[in-house]
């Protein structure tokens, strides 16, 4: 079988065996990752396209959050794990999905995704760790191209409908059911069993990555422990198949058994893990009045750096809100106490920026990259500053500054597209517009750009050279898109 031509159908990962949770009602569980036995199925080029490819696909899907501060944060638990992996030098990739189902997954080339919903569920920052080194585990021991290995042993129409049926059942139980139904049931679970070994190696092999990387081992069977008393809640809507992968309780006896020989100690939360959560329950909340009343409870409740990030919550929700007086006065209060701690300084100048008071922002945000150099998601809070503040030269110099994991960011061509188009140079910014929406999914579009850069007068001829280069490659990718929908 040419596996050249398997490589349409190959554009899913897999997920946690979790279960998606919105104001404690169980909606559905979440699929299985599906996971080369000697790494010789792809090529590392071919598995950074198609990672590269995979995540572009994600974004036309569901939403990604484009919070500077929480991809920071997320990325930096994800490096501290990677870093006691297997693999330490791949080049993974982490992201926060904005969403309230719980889950996780792990896509071709380290694309790891965390939805918020688990990140708010979980209890301590060592049980997100636990997940996301489960995560890492299922890319190390390569288990997306030892199942995709194992699924040619199927026709190619039924490996295909499988593959697409779990990527259907990841955003929609009901599709993914209809999806499943349209498949022969051994061939279903014939992947369905291979998954199974693949969980239990992650297990093992992320509790090992866990303890390496001083986060507490036995937070994953503990983890484990809540998601099996939310599937009871489950009743009979969840789909047959989802059903035949559930958090067992031996899995969570096995899990238990490991975490059991790391000798135990104290694993303290970071602050930053308590304020990340925070920030998600004020951006995801519905109610403002509701999530209100949770924080000023909160303000009389725990410990003194409990009572603080309720206080960060609340000058939060004022921002949201526009309510910018009384953000002013939060963050200036929690600053006067917490001088050191980046998320109030970034709050305080983006409550400067928010309110249109750009000078002001302008000052606070140039005080804060003095304070904190190394802090990318501060330099792109600042770079908003100084594109809305005139000054799209200081801004260009700060984006290429930034590090190369950043510069990979969506935002950072569009950015850029927003300088040269403040600098008076439209060419290059229809052309750093194009990658952006080709970052994004939105491969039409890109070409769009690039052909209005390419009526644009008095262009030089590498600029031409450039553009009929961009312009040749996205038409070939969304002719391949269109073949491969």
């Amino acid at each position: 079988m040419n596996r050249h031509s398997w490589k349409s159908y190959f554009l899913i990962s897999l997920c946690l065996n979790s279960t998606p949770i919105f104001a404690l009602e169980i909606d559905k569980l979440d699929l299985p990752e599906m996971g080369d036995s000697a790494g010789m199925l792809i090529s590392p080029d071919e598995e950074k396209k198609l990672g590269e490819a995979f995540f572009r696909s994600l974004h036309t899907q569901i939403e990604i959050n484009q919070d500077n501060e929480i991809q920071q944060y997320i990325q930096n638990i994800g490096e501290k794990l990677v870093a006691h992996s297997d693999t330490p030098s791949y080049p993974f990739h982490f992201f926060v999905v904005m969403d309230n189902n719980i889950n996780a997954f792990a896509g071709p080339g380290g694309y790891i995704g965390v939805n918020s919903g688990l990140i708010l569920m979980t209890e301590a920052e060592s049980e997100l760790a636990s997940v996301m080194a489960h995560e890492i585990a299922h890319v190390t021991q390569r288990h997306l191209y030892r199942s995709y290995e194992a699924s040619s042993r199927l026709s190619i129409p039924i490996a295909a409908a499988t593959l697409g049926a779990i990527l259907l059942g990841t955003q929609s139980a009901a599709a993914g059911q209809a999806a499943i139904m349209a498949i022969q049931a051994g061939s279903v679970q014939f992947q369905i069993d291979f998954t199974r070994e693949h969980e239990a190696e992650a297990d093992r092999v992320g509790m090992q990555t866990l303890s390496g990387s001083t986060y507490d081992p036995r937070s994953m069977p503990t983890f484990f422990e809540r998601l099996q008393q939310s599937t009871r809640y489950s009743g009979q809507n969840v789909p047959e198949f989802l059903r035949t992968h559930p958090v067992t309780a031996s899995r969570i006896s096995d899990s238990r058994g490991r975490a059991d020989n790391y000798p135990y100690k104290q694993y303290p939360d970071s602050l930053s893990y308590q304020l990340i959560k925070t920030k998600l329950q004020v951006l995801l909340a519905n109610d403002n009045n509701e999530i209100r009343s949770i924080l000023q409870a909160r303000l009389t409740q725990g410990l003194p750096e409990q009572r603080t990030v309720a206080q960060y919550g609340l000058g939060l929700l004022a921002l949201k809100t526009q309510n910018f007086s009384e953000a002013e006065n939060i963050f200036q209060s929690l600053i006067k106490n917490h001088p050191e701690q980046t998320h109030y300084v970034t709050a305080l100048a983006r409550t400067a920026l928010e309110s249109s008071n750009y000078k002001l922002a302008l000052a606070r945000f140039q005080k804060l990259a003095t304070q904190f150099p190394d802090n990318d998601a501060n330099k792109l809070e600042y770079v908003n500053a100084l594109l809305k503040s005139g000054e799209p030269l200081m801004a260009k110099n700060l984006l290429l500054s930034l590090s190369s994991k950043t510069q990979q960011l969506p935002i950072f061509p569009k950015l850029l597209a927003q300088v040269y188009g403040d600098l008076s140079q439209p060419a290059e910014s229809h052309r750093y517009l194009a990658d952006y929406y080709f970052a994004m999914g939105e491969t039409r579009q890109a070409i769009l750009q690039i052909r209005l850069a390419q009526q644009i007068h008095g262009i030089n001829l590498q600029m031409m050279a450039i553009l009929r280069d961009k312009l040749a490659f996205l038409i070939s990718m969304d002719e391949q898109e269109r073949r491969n929908p």
